[in-house]
């Protein structure tokens, strides 16, 4: 499901508040956030960043198609984000590794 930064995470505590969200009542706190994409307001990327300053941030993000929001909010936090996976073999607490070259990251189940 995408993800609603705004209204949707708390950026206090990192915990998911989106209501129906299959993500509901989780921590993204160190964590690789997995989602198709992003929704909602402009509001989100500060979200992000938010997350970032408050120590709760997930440690990655890996979408199927990165848009603006998410990205902005990546880049403002130093967040890794990864765009253009293909997502649907992925579930909820496999583990994963990221490997960025200068050009290219790699995702592979670990």
């Amino acid at each position: 499901q995408p993800i609603g930064f705004y209204g949707g995470i708390d950026a206090k505590t990192g915990i998911v508040i989106e209501k129906g969200s299959e993500l509901e009542g989780e921590c993204v706190k160190d964590r690789v956030l997995v989602f198709p994409c992003g929704k909602g307001s402009t509001v989100g990327s500060y979200v992000i960043y938010g997350l970032k300053k408050n120590g709760v941030a997930p440690a990655a993000i890996v979408n199927s198609e990165t848009e603006t929001i998410v990205a902005t909010g990546a880049i403002l936090a130093g967040i890794p984000c990864i765009d253009g996976i293909d997502i649907e073999d992925i579930e909820t607490g496999d583990r994963l590794r990221i490997e960025a070259g200068e050009r290219e990251a790699e995702l592979t189940k670990v």
